[in-house]
């Protein structure tokens, strides 16, 4: 692992040397990378002689009889150098070889026609047509019983494609789910052949349950490509999960590994989502992984509209549940007004703003959604007027009426109102596609400070509210006092009742901040901090004459975290030339920085190969807004499908066409009818030649 694709100088560690250079005017001995091959497909190496070849050339010169070697890689090559095998690729000499072979191949497959399948040909445009209707349905999120009508609406608007040929017995509506299933294949291949050449993966894994409590694990990835040194998230797919603990989520996941070929030293980043009621599990499902994934690290990272805590923690709150359920039933009983009611048509804004469906079976967080806790704040007075006002003719009014007058939902919504915008600031650092990791770390332990001082010292909303309130002495009781807050009087503001409130406070703020360090583990946070110190030129000290000493201390800790997989006596030996580099790159970003050295052909990977490993470790991090928008696309379209279909046969597909397919335009539908007929009817030879 210390050496990954496309790398020209380096051999995993514990392999003798394939080959070296005899050259004697080189500086250093170059070695056979035998992970070049996965990238060259044509490439041998002859482990005897120690030199390298292209088959497609001497195969070339073998069929046209040619007497004599036209370049270095037919009669074998030392030039152990990647530089050397692009040159290749590039060349006429190379080019000229592949169009004799793929011409010979031609040949053969006239003499023999089992030999067709393999050839790129062309298709029936009217199979194409059906497919490519198909495909844009799932990307438009259409159902699929109007697959007909589509088709029916195309041949009306005279779709040549399909007026001009039948398209066979296999393609018509009804199997519009296999067409799919064929069209999510040839998007995972190519998620394998991206795992495959990523140095290191990252994983996001968010368990999700619907209202009849099945459970599903929707799967994502973040991979890196060496020979661009980009980053990639993908969605693998949607998983049914049988019940039970940690183990069986750490089963699932490592069964989704195995049949995407993610070997477990590849997988770095393990982040979960915590959108579940039930995403403690995910904890222990993490710890289980890390004892099959040596460099796994586990964090849990904060997602629109999920909970700030668990579900055992919303239970051992009591009024938690209350406070949700009492706040579901103001905004189902008054979003949807219009006209008269303008005060109240907030709710209705916040459920646009927001994306909360009433009608999903999945659970809202109310308690974790600020712009849902503000207009009930703001709209608190208007409330209370509304639901006095019919009372009497409704019960469920009177109930809520009883409930919004109360001191402790109104404290409670303080309370709210100064604890989730610290969480937004959370949420947002994760959505951020050039992130930078030097501020995780103290944004963590500010947010821990804040709210174990929020414990004693009220917070800005809650200290306003109790400075707001009216004391009237009470005629009937002497030595209490009402309260009124905004004209309204306050219930349940006895000595009694507010020492409770004291203690719901406490316990609440306390849950949130010790679920808030479990998410970020001191461990994650140290090598996150470390990544940034490394690698991120704007956390350098201003002048030169101040980096001798700098990030030594946080290389120790990456070295000795990923010692299985880098040269820690190299490392520090090319540190102070690295850090003398990278101040002089002071204008890059740490992504930039991250990309310049995994990008395999850039001088840096070629003189720093430990630090291009760390670096491609830093970019698996699953971060970034587009992998935030795609987590938030599979939960929309996983409930979306649930409630639409009852089941989740074929979702997972659907899921993947609509998340990761690219423009029709740029889908290889050729590929995809190829799967789906020899699923149809084995040996089926696809191409048909004309």
């Amino acid at each position: 692992m210390a050496a990954f694709t496309c790398h020209s100088n380096m051999v995993p560690p514990g392999k003798k040397p394939a080959g070296e250079t005899s050259n004697s005017n080189k500086k250093c001995k170059r070695y056979f990378n035998e992970h070049w091959k996965e990238e060259f497909t044509w490439l041998e190496f002859d482990y005897e002689r120690k030199l390298m070849f292209c088959i497609e050339c001497r195969q070339a010169l073998v069929k046209n009889k040619h007497g004599k070697a036209e370049n270095a890689f037919t009669v074998g090559t030392d030039n152990f150098q990647r530089h050397a095998l692009l040159r290749h690729v590039t060349s006429g000499a190379h080019r000229q070889a592949l169009a004799v072979n793929r011409e010979q191949l031609a040949f053969e497959s006239r003499v023999h026609p089992e030999l067709r399948s393999v050839l790129k040909v062309e298709v029936n445009p009217a199979k194409v047509a059906v497919l490519t209707t198909v495909y844009w349905m799932a990307k438009e999120d259409i159902a699929g019983e109007k697959c007909s009508s589509l088709l029916d609406l195309q041949k009306f608007n005279l779709c040549q494609a399909l007026l001009a040929s039948e398209h066979s017995e296999f393609y018509h509506p009804g199997s519009a789910r296999e067409m799919q299933a064929a069209i999510a294949q040839v998007l995972h291949n190519e998620d394998r052949h991206r795992i495959k050449a990523s140095p290191f993966v990252g994983l996001v894994v968010d368990e999700t349950v619907d209202v009849l409590e099945q459970r599903s694990l929707a799967v994502f990835t973040t991979t890196v490509s060496p020979c661009s040194g980009q980053t990639s998230a993908t969605f693998l797919g949607s998983f049914e999960l049988p019940s039970g603990g940690a183990s069986t989520v750490a089963g699932k996941v490592a069964e989704v590994m195995r049949s995407f070929g993610i070997p477990t030293m590849k997988l770095t980043w393990l982040r979960a989502d915590s959108a579940s009621l039930v995403a403690e599990r995910l904890s222990g499902a993490g710890a289980a992984l890390t004892s099959l994934c040596p460099l796994l690290m586990e964090m849990h990272c904060l997602s629109h509209g999920s909970s700030l805590l668990p579900a055992d923690s919303i239970g051992s709150i009591e009024y938690l549940q209350k406070y949700e359920t009492t706040v579901d039933a103001v905004y189902r009983l008054y979003s949807s007004f219009r006209g008269e009611r303008n005060g109240l048509q907030e709710l209705q804004s916040v459920l646009d703003l927001c994306e909360i469906d009433l009608g999903s079976p999945r659970a809202i967080h109310w308690t974790s959604i600020f712009p849902a806790v503000e207009a009930i704040d703001s709209s608190w007075p208007t409330l209370v007027l509304l639901l006095e006002s019919e009372a009497e003719r409704s019960p469920v009014a009177h109930g809520l009426c009883e409930e919004l007058k109360k001191f402790q939902f109104v404290a409670f919504t303080k309370i709210l109102l100064d604890v989730l915008p610290i969480f937004q600031k959370l949420r947002r650092f994760f959505q951020i596609e050039d992130f930078d990791l030097s501020i995780l770390k103290p944004i963590v332990s500010a947010t821990a400070t804040t709210l174990q001082a929020q414990k004693s010292t009220s917070g800005q909303n809650l200290q306003e509210f109790l400075n707001e309130m009216n004391e009237h002495p009470r005629d009937d009781r002497e030595g209490e006092s009402r309260l009124y807050y905004k004209g309204v009087e306050l219930a349940n503001c006895s000595k009694v009742h507010l020492k409770h409130f004291e203690r719901l406070k406490e316990s609440y703020l306390e849950s949130v901040r010790g679920n808030l360090l479990d998410r970020f583990p001191s461990s994650i946070l140290e090598a996150i901090s470390s990544f940034s110190a490394i690698f991120n030129p704007k956390c350098y000290p201003q002048s030169l004459e101040d980096i001798g000493s700098y990030g030594v201390s946080e290389l120790n800790f990456l070295l000795q975290a990923y010692s299985r997989v880098v040269v820690s006596e190299r490392a520090l030996s090319d540190f102070p030339l690295f850090k003398r580099i990278v101040f002089s790159l002071s204008q890059l970003s740490f992504k930039d920085l991250c990309v310049k050295l995994v990008y395999s052909s850039s001088e840096m990977h070629e003189l720093f190969p430990d630090f291009a490993v760390l670096a491609a470790i830093a970019l698996a991090l699953p971060l970034g807004s587009v992998l935030a928008e795609k987590i938030s696309r599979g939960r929309e379209l996983l409930q979306r499908g649930r409630t639409r279909r009852g089941k989740d046969e074929g979702l997972s597909d659907l899921m993947k066409i609509a998340i990761d397919g690219p423009a029709s335009s740029e889908f290889d539908f050729a590929l995809a009818i190829e799967y789906y007929e020899s699923t149809r009817e084995p040996g089926f030879i696809v191409a048909q030649v004309k």
